[in-house]
């Protein structure tokens, strides 16, 4: 990981940015580890998240990019003043509290409520992804306020300062990577305690854990909205890194992509979720440019490849390789 700190050393501003995208998916990714790989629960709909996030993010910085005006999509849509909603979006410390809290108060209830009627498994991943294209029509119906399609973009300033250059494309790639940092030291403390073991024991055996006595129903919905925060922190992360948001980071087939990145890295390896979100990432940018009407088939054969054949992901290919090696 040391790495990470390093490659701004090596790389110029374009790469710096993509790393720093790819980076900001690894915050998915490894959510996904722990709702997934730990307890069990697959969804595709954590684009829902990302885009709580990553809009989040958008509205304040829109906000400040067309200060004292409305923003240009709100102005094209004959708006004549700022949404009442929108306006707390002007704070950035509550538009940062908004990115952590709203994802909580959306994950928790329904995942709680889910849970405890005790519906999982493909049910379960058929609901988030059935939400997350809702979420996506609704964006996209609502221009006026949202940017419709074409999502929003065109943002300059933090605060006043230049988000734009090479130089502040570097500070936020280094805050970004810090951040990653924490949350894997504490998504790893996390599955050393005892909490960590009944994540696993919820996995394999939830009706043994239901009976001696654990609300298996709180457990999941907490885990569920820990992977919902690192998903909205990694939306608000990627706004800041690339410049934009739109419905297609929220939909089925990202989400689903945001899966793809801790089965390739291994969905029981923390470390692996950000390798995964690096290489998906990169096959991602490299494919579509070099066979823009194939890449799709390209990267669902590597994802294919790695659950066939490495079904713990590249982490547990190198734990396997490793053992080999000593014995």
């Amino acid at each position: 990981m040391l790495l990470l700190a390093v490659l701004p050393l090596t790389l110029g501003a374009f790469w710096i940015g993509e790393v720093g995208k790819y980076l900001s998916f690894a915050f998915v990714a490894i959510g996904i580890v722990l709702a997934w790989g730990y307890c069990g629960i697959l969804s595709l709909g954590q684009g829902i998240f990302f885009g709580i996030g990553g809009y989040a993010m958008a509205m304040f910085l829109k906000l400040e990019a067309s200060a004292p005006n409305l923003p240009d999509f709100m102005v094209w849509s004959s708006l004549e003043k700022l949404p009442l909603w929108w306006q707390p979006f002007q704070s950035l410390p509550f538009t940062i509290a908004a990115i952590l809290l709203v994802p909580v108060v959306v994950a928790f209830p329904f995942a709680y409520a889910i849970f405890k009627k005790r519906v999982s498994g493909v049910y379960f991943a058929i609901v988030t992804i059935a939400l997350a294209l809702t979420l996506t029509v609704l964006i996209i119906g609502q221009q006026g306020y949202t940017g419709g399609a074409n999502g929003m973009t065109d943002f300059k300033t933090l605060l006043g300062m230049d988000i734009v250059s090479d130089g502040a494309k570097r500070v936020i790639y280094f805050v970004e990577v810090a951040l990653l940092l924490g949350v894997m030291a504490l998504a790893a403390r996390m599955l050393h305690t005892r909490f960590g073991k009944i994540l696993i024991a919820v996995r394999d055996r939830e009706d043994r854990v239901r009976f001696s006595g654990y609300n298996t129903a709180m457990v999941k919905a907490f885990i569920f909205t820990v992977a919902a925060v690192l998903s909205s922190i990694g939306g608000a992360l990627f706004t800041l890194q690339v410049g934009l948001i739109t419905p297609n980071l929220i939909g089925a087939v990202a989400s689903v992509e945001m899966v793809i990145y801790a089965a390739m890295g291994g969905r029981l390896s923390v470390p692996g979720a950000v390798v995964g979100a690096l290489v998906v990432g990169f096959l991602k940018s490299y494919l579509s440019d070099e066979f823009p009407e194939f890449w799709l088939f390209f990267l669902g054969g590597s994802f294919i490849f790695v659950v066939a054949l490495m079904p713990q992901g590249l982490a547990g290919a190198l734990q396997r390789a490793l053992r080999l090696k000593h014995e």
